[in-house]
């Protein structure tokens, strides 16, 4: 019962820091183009 006393603070923790990376990759612009990356992987374009 005492190791709740360590889980449920480190889960909380874990939760926001998770969160705050989101937040940050959201507001960074890091989904915009997610079709360009991969179609630059089907066409063979050099350069």
């Amino acid at each position: 019962m005492d190791i709740l006393y360590l889980l449920i603070p480190l889960s909380l923790v874990l939760v926001f820091a998770i969160g705050a990376v989101f937040w940050w990759a959201v507001n960074h612009k890091q989904f915009d183009d997610l079709e360009d990356q991969g179609k630059s992987i089907v066409d063979d374009v050099d350069g």
